[in-house]
């Protein structure tokens, strides 16, 4: 017998957010991991509010916001906007944030207010370390074998926002109504971008020169994932002063400053400034040796060992970050302006890309224990 369409909703439910999500929803073992991690912050968070003195309306858990920064991450959310409208209605979502089905979503400004607070108190960071360290307790890291490389990031500005630097025109232009710039020497030395002054004009390899942020990641070998991440100003000496900071960064992360490692790099970082700072560091720089019309600053008796062939075949996996990163995280164009906001929204997303490469390996391994 067919069948009435019609639609008759109980008064009262006595079902839990909890009952809609299914068990074995990968978002489970993420949130998990990452309320890991933020349990561990709890403290921080706590004096982000605290040093602002009492009185006012309680504001929403930093925790809250910062599940819901994650899942715009996770499902490639283009705004604040977007990911608040889906809120309303997507049960999955107000579950991975910790909201009722009762509680209000909130206005898109809330991100825009908590953002800066986010960033002067390095919360993004201090949860993107928490969640290595998790990674280290559960043994999914070697602690002594990485890759290091970076990527570009095209920065949320145009052409015709770069401008002389001295140039006061309305609009923004370099002399035309029209903005054509066409036929003119313009330089980061000379001109600078009035929508996103930190963005750099910037080209490498066959790439079309455009403003631009420079993303860099520290892999960990074992199962290539990012043990360190920061954005810097797109320039030709950024990678390798970055891959210096970030493993300092490691080593304060995992807990060892005297640990012995080696770092895979590809031919951009074969200089003889950068392998003479990893040996002060006491790093074996596995770099790729590049001897096209001169000499490499790696040597030989380096590039002929078994361990430098395993780190050139390895740090390939670096890549996998970088194209998760801008094929779901939405890095390939940020949306943000400035260096400190782009730089947080990148680390945010390696801690996403952390979470679901963690999760995927706990799969691996219940599998084979089966």
């Amino acid at each position: 017998m067919r069948g009435a369409d019609t639609f008759t909703e109980s008064l009262f439910t006595m079902r839990k957010l909890e009952d809609f999500v299914p068990p074995q929803h990968p978002l489970r073992e993420i949130r998990k991991t990452a309320n890991a991690a933020l349990s561990i912050l709890g403290p921080m968070l706590t004096a982000m509010y605290a040093a602002e003195g009492k009185g006012g309306r309680p504001s929403i858990a930093p925790e809250k916001l910062l599940r819901a920064m994650l899942l715009q991450v996770l499902f490639s959310v283009r705004s604040e906007r977007q990911l608040m409208e889906q809120v309303q209605y997507n049960l999955l979502f107000r579950w991975f944030i910790g909201l009722s089905m009762d509680d209000t979503v909130w206005v898109p400004t809330v991100f825009t207010k908590n953002r800066e607070r986010l960033i002067e108190h390095d919360a993004v960071i201090k949860f993107f370390n928490e969640v290595v360290a998790i990674a280290q307790q559960r043994d999914l890291l070697s602690g002594e074998h990485f890759s290091v490389d970076g990527t570009l990031i095209q920065a949320w500005a145009g052409h015709k926002s770069f401008v002389p630097k001295d140039n006061d025109l309305p609009g923004g232009d370099s002399g035309g109504s029209d903005g054509d710039f066409k036929g003119q020497r313009r330089s980061n030395d000379t001109h600078e971008s009035k929508t996103d002054g930190d963005a750099r004009l910037y080209r490498k390899g066959n790439t079309a020169s455009e403003l631009r942020y420079m993303g860099h990641t520290l892999s960990d070998n074992r199962n290539g994932l990012i043990a360190s991440a920061m954005v810097t100003q797109a320039d030709g000496f950024a990678e390798r002063e970055a891959a210096k900071l970030m493993i300092g960064d490691a080593r304060q992360v995992l807990g060892d400053d005297e640990l012995e490692m080696t770092l895979g790099a590809d031919k951009g970082y074969d200089a003889k400034e950068f392998i003479d700072a990893c040996k002060e560091m006491k790093v074996t720089a596995h770099v790729a040796q590049n001897k096209s019309g001169r000499s490499s600053a790696v040597p030989d008796e380096v590039a002929q060992t078994e361990g430098y062939a395993m780190s050139q075949r390895k740090r390939k996996l670096i890549e996998q970050g970088f194209g998760w990163a801008k094929s779901v995280g939405g890095m390939r164009q940020v949306m943000v302006r400035g260096l400190k906001r782009v730089d947080q929204t990148f680390v945010l997303t390696m801690a996403a890309y952390n979470l679901v490469r963690m999760r995927t390996l706990a799969e691996f391994r219940l599998q084979g224990a089966q």
